[in-house]
């Protein structure tokens, strides 16, 4: 082997221990935030299934032992838990169609049309974003009982028909995902205007649409600021209401709280097993150009 190749090898030699070292840390540091984000959610799992005495005993007990269903025998004959949890999961999933059905066609006509104040209504539309959703919670109340909509599930739903996040983001993904020549042929072979967005658009947004159904879903699901406000019957309350309800008068029952919470994760995280190859599609679209 020449002396020309022996120099050639050794600086690839480094390159390659220096991606190695990278690669490790990049490793390291990734796996220590996984932890980080982990471990709350772990502790809660945990002191679902410890009795309420030990779940704040020191030194902190990582296993519950002895381990004991009783939190969730008490939340679910002594609250209705189930009452909550329906309640949340019909208005989410009522939120989570309309609002992506919404949605898709608002971002297709923005993407797709040309017409008068078009630039105008985006650029009005996405400004909206910045605005709090606290902000404009009590106009939107008053909006709401002066039409005399403010029975539970109608009142829970309208937030969320709408998001600006959801119709720039099905807009984003529709300029790059449809393409013009196939919208220009569908009309060409007859096809009306709502059925190039059913038969040509919507399977080209499905990785859109799942990404979106998730983050709408999660909006509405979690949200505690407006049915807090909207909703005064202890009957209709949704998952986070009853939960905060769990801290009462009668002290504040981290026990019923926490099996509470496992419980109210089931959902979320089964929508997310469900969508989350049209999720990671949808919110890596456009990271790498053609």
């Amino acid at each position: 082997m020449t002396a020309t190749a022996i120099r050639t090898e050794a600086p690839r030699d480094a390159g390659r221990r220096r991606i190695t070292r990278g690669r490790i840390l990049l490793y390291a540091f990734l796996v220590s935030l996984l932890i980080a984000f982990a471990l709350p959610l772990l502790w809660a799992l945990s002191s679902s299934f410890k009795a309420r005495a030990d779940i704040f005993s020191y030194p902190p007990q990582p296993l519950p032992l002895p381990a004991t269903l009783e939190n969730f025998r008490g939340l679910l004959d002594g609250q209705p838990f189930w009452s909550w949890f329906m309640t949340s999961t019909l208005v989410a999933g009522i939120s989570t169609v309309v609002s992506v059905a919404l949605c898709s066609l608002a971002g297709f006509a923005f993407a797709k049309y040309r017409f008068k104040g078009k630039r105008f209504l985006f650029n009005l539309m996405f400004s909206s974003l910045a605005v709090p959703f606290a902000v404009i919670v009590v106009p939107l109340f008053i909006m709401v009982a002066k039409a005399h909509l403010t029975t539970p599930y109608f009142a829970l739903v309208v937030p969320w028909v709408a998001p600006a996040f959801g119709i720039f983001m099905m807009r984003q993904y529709t300029e790059q995902a449809v393409p013009d020549a196939l919208i220009d042929a569908a009309r060409v072979d007859g096809c009306t205007e709502f059925a190039v967005f059913r038969r040509i658009a919507l399977p080209l947004l499905r990785p859109a649409l799942g990404a979106l159904g998730v983050w709408s879903f999660l909006a509405s699901y979690n949200s505690l600021l407006w049915p807090l406000i909207v909703v005064s019957d202890p009957d209709d309350y949704t998952l986070p209401l009853g939960i905060q309800a769990l801290f009462g008068a009668t002290g504040r029952q981290y026990d019923l709280v926490l099996a509470a919470a496992m419980l109210a994760a089931v959902p979320s995280l089964l929508v997310f097993y469900l969508l989350r190859k049209q999720l990671l599609e949808g919110l890596t679209a456009g990271a790498v150009k053609n």
